[in-house]
């Protein structure tokens, strides 16, 4: 090929942009490298440390903006955006440096004794490198006018869960060295928030050494210390791998070469029949997505006649039998386990058969069930839980299609049975939607304004049927089967508006909004409390489970709301109440009200999704105010004068690492919260015995809790 000139155009070779600084040890585990010789990370794994550039490096120049400031790290900045931005139009120019840098450039070319000398270009380079902005991280203060304090942009950007993704690149710097530790690049939303709190400060520093990131503290250097991080890192390895070779085998990851095909077969009629009814008396008051009548006469026809039945009722009936069973007692562990191994593919089957939307004959009110009960499964029984508000787009739109946000009296004549089951079935949409929101921390893609389905009626099922034709709804104070949905659509306005500030990239988070939406979220409760305070065992009244589902998904939207503002608490009186919010809410979590048979808390052991977010959720919450409150008594000097609730906070901890231990036993693979709550009682009881002044203790007292921790899930996993 020729240019127009005539010439012939030479091929072009993609080589480095900069040159390679680490090891190539580190290089090869793909962690980050000190560039000292010999490395930190090399010197812990006793292997050679090596410098070698790749062979297709060519040192290269760093082109100077013009129109910069005069400070070197600007210079730098701008100079590297116009180069990305001009790239094959200008020829790079090389800057002498400045005696300055010359100074330090001689220092560190005589302490670093490396394989391959880089140029000079790029030593200075790494000198105007602006650092990370550490200091900010534990810096935070509230600016606002009058008595409505707000988060201004710059501290939203480093505190609140909703920063633009591109802001790191775009600072001066590289974002904070623990920021990618719980923020994997497929989960955004989800746990960001939680670094934004300066008590966790100590705990993100122990993990950063544990997974083989610098936390530039100086207390972890400590021989003890390191060792102990060194061996809750191989811990961790373990447990990663672990988990890996649990996640191989499930139907989720695609059926395998050596894959036995999915089985179908129910358990026995008997315990078939009890999980459905543990189904219908527990999940659907809250998500309506059946009618119990029609159902239970589909059920027996696939029981008279197997082999007649169509495959979208026999997924109903599978899915139904499949999430009853979550709460069934088993008996042991290993009972439960073959349970959840069964249902796993009967979701996997469902949601294969989802997959074929395009077929008009799937877009229906029975298409609908079916992805609304998949979701509802997926997030029971940890099947890709955390991703679920990724399928709610195909989900409302589909649900869309078929005009369930048009209320019924809009659309052409229908049956009343049909209208009621449209009515249910996007309420639950819509519940659906707002949890899956708050699990990711996405927006949910829809507002109030693009909806006009009026509420279902507060009846039985029993009560209606195809030739229905005028319905007598019962009173608020009656309860129906159709109660609990009611009560959360109540609160579902204030729900949906809480994910959508959580979620605005360009307003203003108001504490005095903050405080108005709380302020609905209550009374909302309060009045459902009042309503259903009455518990009966008759199959028409208000049960245990009932309740503390319903509190459950509607208090926990309270400790997000909250956060970035409880944890400024003790440096700004005007947020304590906030930090009231949070802990009640996160305690009323952990605390659910008891019932005889245990299912709720059965739920919360098994659980993933929403389930698991909400508790993850109150440990951040409750470990918060632990560390703020001691370290409040160890500054007043009262520390070993009140402890009643410092020890009743403690036992709460307690009692959820014994909820995390519960919940790896039942096959949960993830087992930071453990080794955080861990961690969290180790600073606790290092600043009690110790006053938390000496920071090498504290550094070897988390390094310790973090691999006894992991050390002991290793072995559970």
């Amino acid at each position: 090929m020729e240019t127009l000139e005539g010439q012939p155009t030479q091929p072009t070779v993609r080589r480095r942009r900069r040159p390679a600084l680490s090891c190539r040890e580190c290089r090869r585990r793909k962690v980050r490298c000190d560039h000292n010789s010999p490395c930190a990370h090399c010197i812990r794994h006793k292997t050679q440390c090596v410098y070698k550039p790749f062979r297709d490096h060519v040192p290269t120049t760093r082109p100077v903006a013009s129109g910069t400031g005069t400070g070197t790290g600007t210079g730098t900045s701008a100079a590297i955006g116009a180069s990305g931005s001009s790239r094959g139009t200008t020829e790079p120019t090389e800057t002498p440096p400045s005696p300055s840098q010359m100074h330090i450039l001689e220092r560190v070319t005589a302490t670093r004794s490396v394989f391959v000398e880089p140029s000079l270009a790029d030593l200075v380079y790494r000198i105007e490198r602006p650092k990370p902005p550490n200091e900010a991280l534990v810096s935070r203060t509230p600016t606002g006018d009058g008595d409505s304090p707000t988060l201004n942009a710059q501290s939203e950007a480093d505190r609140d869960p909703d920063p633009d993704p591109l802001a790191p690149q775009r600072a001066c710097g590289p974002p904070p060295e623990w920021q990618p530790i719980l923020n994997k690049p497929r989960d955004w939303g989800r746990s960001r928030w939680v670094g934004g709190a300066p008590q966790f400060a100590a705990i993100m520093a122990c993990y950063s050494e544990i997974t083989d990131r610098d936390s530039k503290d100086p207390s972890f250097q400590n021989p003890e210390t390191a060792a102990l991080v060194a061996q809750a890192g191989e811990f961790l390895r373990k447990c990663k791998t672990g988990a890996k070779n649990i996640k191989v085998g499930r139907p989720t990851r695609g059926p395998g070469p050596t894959s036995s095909p999915v089985s179908f077969t129910l358990p026995p009629r008997e315990k078939a029949d009890e999980k459905a009814e543990l189904y219908f008396s527990s999940f659907e008051s809250t998500h309506r997505i059946l009618h119990a009548p029609t159902f239970w006469a589909e059920y027996q026809k696939y029981w008279d006649q197997p082999e007649s039945v169509t495959e979208d009722l026999r997924l109903k009936i599978l899915l139904v039998i499949g999430i009853g069973s979550s709460l069934h007692d088993h008996g042991d562990v290993t009972a439960t386990q073959r349970n959840t191994e069964l249902v796993q593919q009967w979701i996997y089957a469902a949601q294969t058969w989802l997959s074929g939307f395009m077929e008009k004959n799937r877009l229906d009110l029975a298409g609908l069930q079916i992805h609304c009960l998949t979701i509802l499964a997926r997030q029971i029984f940890s099947i890709g839980g955390d991703t679920v508000w990724v399928s709610m787009g195909s989900l409302v739109h589909g649900a869309m299609q078929i005009g369930l946000h048009r209320d019924p009296k809009h659309l052409p004549a229908m049956s009343v049975l049909h209208a009621e089951l449209r009515r249910r079935l996007w309420a639950t949409v819509m519940e659906l939607i707002v949890q899956a929101s708050l699990v990711a921390w996405m927006p949910p893609r829809i507002s109030l304004d693009e909806f006009d389905t009026e509420p279902p009626f507060n009846i039985n099922d029993d009560e209606i049927n195809e030739s229905t034709t005028v319905l007598q709804p019962h009173s608020k104070d009656t309860f129906t089967s159709t109660s609990i949905q009611l009560a959360m659509l109540d609160s579902l306005p204030t729900r949906l508006r809480i994910v959508q500030l959580l979620n605005s990239l360009h307003s203003e988070r108001s504490y005095r909004r903050v405080l108005a939406l709380t302020a609905e979220l209550t009374s909302t409760l309060q009045a459902c409390a009042t309503r259903f305070a009455s518990a009966g065992s008759g199959s028409g009244s208000c049960t245990t489970f009932h309740r503390n589902i319903l509190d459950y998904l509607t208090r926990r939207f309270l400790i997000p709301l909250h956060f970035p503002f409880s944890h400024q608490a003790r440096t700004n009186p005007l947020f304590h109440y906030s930090v009231k919010v949070s802990l009640d809410a996160a305690l009323a979590l952990v605390s659910p009200e008891q019932d005889n048979n245990g299912m709720f808390a059965r739920l919360i052991v098994i659980g993933g999704g929403l389930f698991r977010d909400g508790i993850r959720s109150a440990t951040v919450a409750i470990g918060l105010e632990l560390l703020g409150h001691v370290e409040t008594q160890r500054s007043d000097g009262s520390l070993h004068r009140t402890r009643q609730c410092r020890t009743y906070l403690k036992q709460v901890v307690r009692d959820l690492v014994a909820l995390a231990e519960d919940r790896i036993r039942q096959g949960e693979t993830n087992v930071k919260s453990h080794m955080f709550l861990s961690m969290v009682l180790a600073q606790v009881e290092a600043v009690e015995e110790t006053g938390g002044g000496e920071a090498v203790d504290l550094a070897r007292r988390l390094a310790r809790a973090a691999r006894d921790s992991l050390g002991f899930c290793e072995g559970l996993v």
